[in-house]
């Protein structure tokens, strides 16, 4: 019987209701289903998609860090737009070829759009790893307790009173289900869709198919903590044995910084400076020409910050397998390059 039907029984039980004598005249309780239905559908539109962002705008974020673009983008493209307005207004067009206020706005936008991605997305993965490294404990601590003879909810709640990192507030949520009478199969597939990790969800599939096939609960929850435990392994020796080409993206980052400032303090200054003393003497003697120092820095200073943020991305495939997980890398090196053209070259 589905939801309509029920509802439909459960108006035609109230008392008091006869049959309805006009057409004209209005059925209450037809209009109550509605209400009924129309609240329903309503409520349904705001657990999904950007009716539910709208409506909590903080828990999405958290929860889908990728959904913070909706505000970050919008925000930065205004800073750019209005800026690199607001100076050409102020200064005029030279304004972009002979100062590097344009560059800096453009620069301050860029971190406004992905700084609060980079923060999210690294609360994300520390959530997650958190999670991957308490989740073998929980599926063999409660296999251990079902082993001596507990019952599986008494198993559970024992368990729930226990310290799991992340995992502690999903467990507890679990133990209140069972206890209310919920089936464990059904239980634990709500305890995956609540922790929402790719492991999570992998280790609850193979325990719910298992447990309706009529295995051993307890075999099943071991089985499902050595996958889990091999699983957060070969990540956590993935990511260790990453490192070190990490370490070599961002030294060599690092590296450029140094050898461009080494050969604008030193190259082209002086001949900077020795172009100028040509022009200056009136010489006929054939020189290199005026060297345009300013250029010359501001072109190295694009460079700089080209290769900070695309390095930034490399280091967080290489160490984490995604792209979203270089943005924090990306977010600081733009920020050192920055730094490092205004203040030090």
């Amino acid at each position: 019987m589905g939801f309509k039907e029920i509802v439909d029984d459960f108006l035609n039980r109230l008392p008091n209701r006869g049959p309805v004598e006009g057409a004209q005249e209005p059925d209450p309780y037809e209009e109550r289903e509605q209400e009924i239905f129309g609240k329903i559908e309503n409520r349904r539109k705001y657990q999904e998609g950007f009716y539910r962002f709208l409506k909590h705008p903080l828990r999405v974020m958290i929860e889908e860090p990728a959904t913070v673009l909706f505000i970050s983008i919008p925000v930065a493209l205004l800073l750019l737009i209005g800026g690199s307005v607001s100076l050409i207004l102020s200064y005029g067009v030279g304004v972009l070829f002979m100062t590097t206020m344009v560059d800096d706005v453009i620069v301050f936008s860029l971190l406004i759009a992905i700084v609060p991605l980079a923060i999210l997305d690294l609360k994300e993965s520390l959530r997650v790893s958190s999670i991957e490294a308490s989740l073998p404990n929980f599926f063999r601590d409660v296999a251990g307790m079902n082993d001596s003879g507990m019952t599986l909810p008494h198993a559970v709640h024992i368990v729930s009173e226990g310290e799991y990192g992340a995992l502690t507030p999903h467990i507890r949520k679990l133990d209140t289900e069972i206890s209310w009478g919920v089936p464990f199969v059904e239980a634990i597939r709500r305890f995956g869709k609540t922790v929402n990790t790719p492991l999570a969800e992998r280790s609850v599939d193979l325990i719910a198919h298992a447990s309706s096939a009529g295995g051993d609960v307890s075999e099943v929850l071991r089985a499902a903590a050595h996958d889990a435990y091999e699983f957060f392994n070969l990540k956590s020796e993935r990511q260790t044995g990453m490192m070190i080409y990490m370490i070599i993206v961002v030294m060599s980052f690092f590296v450029f910084l140094f050898v461009i400032g080494v050969l604008s303090s030193t190259f082209l200054t002086t001949m900077a400076e020795a172009g100028e003393a040509v022009a200056v003497s009136g010489s006929s003697q054939a020189f290199i020409g005026t060297v345009d120092l300013f250029l010359y820095n501001r072109i190295f200073c694009h460079s700089g910050l080209i290769q900070g943020f695309f390095s930034g991305l490399a280091a967080g495939v290489m160490g984490e397998g995604r792209v979203l997980a270089g943005l924090k890398y990306s977010a600081v090196m733009v920020l050192i390059a920055w730094v490092a053209f205004r203040f030090f070259i």
